[in-house]
Parts: C-alpha cells; structure tokens; sequence
C-alpha cells in the first residue's frame, strides 16, 4: 500500500525527506482479504466497492455457497426473530417478504439473489477455508494461509487489511455430556442439521430452548411419537409479531395491511410493489419499535416492571395456568435477560399429549437414551442438540499479530475490543460483531453497514495518508472495558440468567452486547477518533501525504470554489 509517488523532489537541506511528487488526496492501491461470506461479508464487497478506488478485495468462505448462518442453519422452524423487512439491506429492500418473520431458506435466497445482482460472487472464494494469519511488521502486511477444501491444497495470501466476517453465531458446539459418543440412534445438532434425518413416528429428545430449540419443538412435535424436552433454564417467550406490533407506535400502518395471520397476502405483497410511500412508512415504523426495545432492558426505566408483568401474564395464559408449566418455564430473571425469542406455538406445544418437558440435568447419555441427575432413564430414538456455540469469541484459528496469537490473548482475558471492531496488538486487523456489538439489540443488517461504513472511513484514511499500520491503543480499550462494566449492571443483560451474551454463564460479565442501544451505538460510529489509535506511515514523515502543494479537488472538471456553493455547510 505504500502511496510513495514519485520521490525525486525537493529535499529538505537538514533531513533525509524528499517531497512526493503527487497531489494531495492520490491514494494507493490496497489489498483486503476478508474471511466469510456471510451478510457481513457480502455487505463489504459492495462498500469496497463503491468506495475505495484502487482496491482488491479477496473474501474466503469456509462453505460451498455464500449465506454464513443462513446457509448453516437449516433445522425445522428455522426462521429469524426480526421483523422481515428490518431483516434486510437499507440498499437491497425486498417488498415480496412471504411472512413477518422469514424462514431461513427464503432470507437465505434473498441474499443469493442480491449477490448475483450486485456481482458480488467474482470477490468470493467458495469452500477456501482460512486457516492461519500472521502479521509482519516490515511489509505492513497480513501474511494468510488458506486451504481449499475441496482439493485440500494449501495456498498465501497476503493484504493490508484483514477483515473477520466470520461471525460469532458459526462455531456450534456440541453439549458436555458424558456418553454422548455412545448414543446408537439419531445424533444431530441445530447448526449442522442432516438433511437425510427422518424423525417421524421417532421418540426424539430435544435439549436446549434457546431460540433454535423454541423453533424446532412446535415444528417437529405433530410428526413425532414423543417429543420429551430437556431444558435447564426458564425462558421469555413473546406473542408472536404482528400482535405485539399492532398495539405499538406501528399500529396505525400495520392496520392498513393485508394479512393472513402473520403471512402477508399477494394482495399486500403487490400493494408493497406498487405503493412505495406505504412500504416506507410500515419500515420504519417497525424498525423504530425495534430500535425502542433498549427502553425495557434498562432496570432504572419505569416500562421494564410492566413489560415484565405483561409478559408474564402473557405466558401463564398461553400456559392455560397449568402450574407445572409454569414453574418450569416462566422466568423470575428480567425480561430480555436472554434473547427473547417470539413464538406462540412454543407454548402451545407443551399442551400437546406427546410432549414431555424434563428440567432434571442429563447426568449421561446411554446407547438407548438419556439418564437424569433423578437416575430417571429415558428411552429415545433420536437426539437433537439446539445447544448453541461457542460463544468465546476465540477465533477459530490463529492470529498473531505484534502481542502474540488472538486465541491465547482472549483464552487468558476476558475479550474486549474497540467499539466491537477493533482489537490492541492486532494491526490492520478489524471484526464484525466482535466483543461488546449490538446484537441483541435488532437486525444484524443494518449493524453490518454501519460496520462497514466506519471501516472503510480507517481504509480510505491509511490509503490517502501513507499510513503503513493502524491499530486501537490499549487504553483506549481499557477505558472503554471500563465504561461497559459500570454500566452493564443497569441492564436486564446482567441479570441472573445462563445466557450466551454471559458466554453461557449466569452471572459472568457481559461479553457479547454494547452499553446503550441501537442508535446509540450508530451515533458513536459517526466520528472517528483518531486520538485512540497508534500509527507507522509508510514515508519517513506523518505528513509527506500533503505531496506537492495541490490538491485532487482543484483542476480541470473540479469545482474548485465548491465553499461558496453553501456558506453554511460545515466543510
């Protein structure tokens, strides 16, 4: 990348720097490589490309098509739990949403049809696996090693900028349960469904009722014999949508629309097409009750008691004031403690003759079934695991930059980064969705493209001003770690529930969300405080980027005087 023009200029008597021979504002050219072709990684392709010119952008997907978690992802009753059309690129709106909440297959087609449109499959290598990356500080370059995983050859690569789009929802775990290598019938895990597994008439335990395994009760308990279900926690369980929805500040528009339920009509899905003042009000109306989730989630607001209060009432309702089932899974924790998942028929499967819930810890697992903590022996014929991911933030492989490798650093310390994107030590080096992002706070989307915005601001900075190396100061994240600590305890977050933003842990620091909401955390993105990073430039001089005297604004076919257009514009 370095941006060193021609240097037979003038040179100052008293030190070695030479003028370079270019305008200010010439960039130079940059190498990217980002890991994962997900939404995060298909967002970058596009802001790349419509903003930094002279620019190779390299994405490696570990998978033979591109999706991330939406290609993964294909167990039953898979679906997202934002609202569709938040669910969707700011550039890429889709008024032909089948439902409120899109199954994954048809969010997974979304994304197939805007890469095709856009181009963006010429960036991306499908099935190349990243398996290694090492910083070298003389070259100012990312050294990466990749493996193509359908000839297992191993191949370098090398940029200025390592981009991690590989997600923290990837890495699915299997549970710590001793025998479960034993286990003769079914074995299959929420992340890494077999396609090829029939469950009807099968007696099937499921554990786990995170929202992968709130889905897939209601969705396999009318084909199974027995659906008996193993959970350790309770968990909040909202109505569904458009219930909760029509009676917030979206229920005006909502009441305009044409639906089916939660389905929207072809009628409505035409009207979408052809109103398109219609399309944008009921967008932002419901991505502003998105947005104004955080109110319920901060203890000190007067709305987090009576949500709670209408959200158990809820659910006893829904529970038809069966005692049992409501001991067992109406929580006492704060609502939104755990990822609130919206799903009416979770609910109304535990009334169903053929479901068992079991709260007892599995003790182990036999050839014929599970043993609980009770010595209570249950027969199966399958096993579903809806028992999540490692949630660490651990990278999946190393990456070493001037301190060491990631993974020792976040094994031995608890992980933090800068504003989620950034980590001391790691040059160059940026992460979607790292420590401390907004993702429990609405649609990962709309986050990519701030994230993608604010990093391509770093690129084009290092590209127009010869900076060789950027990377957070330690104090900087520190001093942040600290804010996010005070703060987290007046969240629902912090309180006393085993939640994968705790990384699994009850009453553990959390890890995994920002301290404030959704706007909040756009806002803080919109200015980039340099004062928080450490630089190397590529010339012998901070300032050598200024070049020799002009400027790329002036010149023919530039206006030149564009500071007499609007006096009160701040330039």
């Amino acid at each position: 990348m370095a941006n060193k023009g021609n240097q037979n200029g003038s040179a100052s008597k008293d030190s070695a720097y030479t003028i370079i021979e270019q305008p200010l504002g010439s960039t130079s050219a940059v190498k990217i490589i980002t890991i994962g072709a997900g939404a995060s990684g298909l967002n970058m392709i596009r802001t790349l490309r419509n903003n930094i010119p002279l620019a190779e952008n390299v994405v490696y997907e570990k998978n033979p098509d591109i999706g991330g978690t939406w290609f993964e992802n294909r167990y039953p009753g898979c679906q997202c739990d934002i609202p569709s059309h938040n669910y969707q690129f700011s550039w890429a709106t889709n008024p032909t949403w089948s439902k409120f909440y899109s199954p994954a297959p048809e969010i997974h087609q979304y994304l197939k049809d805007l890469a095709m449109k856009e181009g963006l499959y010429d960036s991306i290598k499908l099935n190349h696996q990243v398996e290694h990356a090492e910083w070298n500080e003389e070259e100012g370059m990312w050294h990466v090693r990749v493996r193509d995983l359908e000839t297992d050859a191993l191949t370098l690569d090398s940029a200025h900028f390592l981009l991690d789009g590989s997600g923290i929802l990837n890495n699915w775990k299997w549970p710590d349960i001793p025998g479960l290598d034993k286990f003769q019938g079914d074995l299959v895990h929420s992340a890494n469904w077999n396609d090829d597994f029939v469950y009807k008439d099968k007696r099937v335990a499921v554990i786990g009722n995170g929202s992968s395994g709130v889905q897939i009760v209601p969705a396999m308990q009318p084909d199974v014999e027995t659906l008996v279900h193993f959970f350790r926690s309770p968990t909040w369980i909202a109505p569904g949508g458009i219930e909760r929805m029509s009676t917030s500040t979206a229920g005006d528009v909502i009441s305009q629309l044409k639906l089916d339920g939660e389905v929207f009509t072809a009628a409505q899905i035409e009207n979408f097409k052809n109103d398109k003042e219609l399309y944008k009000r009921f967008v932002k109306a419901t991505e502003e009750v998105v947005n104004n989730k955080f109110d319920y989630l901060v203890n000190s607001k007067a709305i987090a008691p009576v949500i709670k209060e209408s959200m158990t009432k809820y659910m006893h309702g829904a529970l038809k004031d069966n005692e049992k089932l409501i001991e067992k899974l109406v929580p006492d924790f704060p609502f939104g403690c755990r990822r609130i998942t919206p799903s009416p028929a979770y609910l109304a499967a535990f009334h169903k003759s053929n479901v068992k819930v079991v709260t007892d810890e599995i003790k182990s697992v036999y050839e014929k079934g599970l043993i609980t903590t009770e010595n209570e022996k249950i027969e199966v014929d399958a096993i579903v695991c809806a028992t999540g991911f490692d949630v660490s933030f651990c990278p999946r492989f190393p990456i070493i930059g001037r301190k060491g490798n990631l993974q020792d650093i976040w094994t031995r310390e608890l992980p933090s980064s800068y504003m989620s994107m950034a980590v001391p030590g790691m040059p160059n080096y940026f992460t979607f969705l790292g420590p401390n992002a907004p993702i429990g706070h609405g649609s990962v989307l709309t986050i990519t493209e701030l994230a993608s915005k604010y990093i391509t601001r770093i690129i084009q900075k290092c590209q127009e001003e010869c900076i060789k190396s950027i990377v957070p100061k330690q104090k900087a994240v520190d001093d942040l770690a600290d804010h996010i600590a005070a703060f987290m305890p007046r969240t629902a977050w912090a309180g006393s529930c085993r939640s994968w933003f705790k990384n699994g842990e009850k009453d553990g620091p959390v890890t995994a969300l920002h301290p404030g909401s959704r706007i909040h955390w756009f806002h803080m993105l919109q200015r980039f405080r340099g004062e928080d990073f450490d630089y190397t430039h590529w010339t012998n001089n901070s300032f050598g980027y200024l070049g020799n005297g002009y400027s790329l604004w002036e010149g023919p076919g530039q206006n030149s005087t564009w500071y007499l257009d609007e006096p009160d514009r701040m330039i």
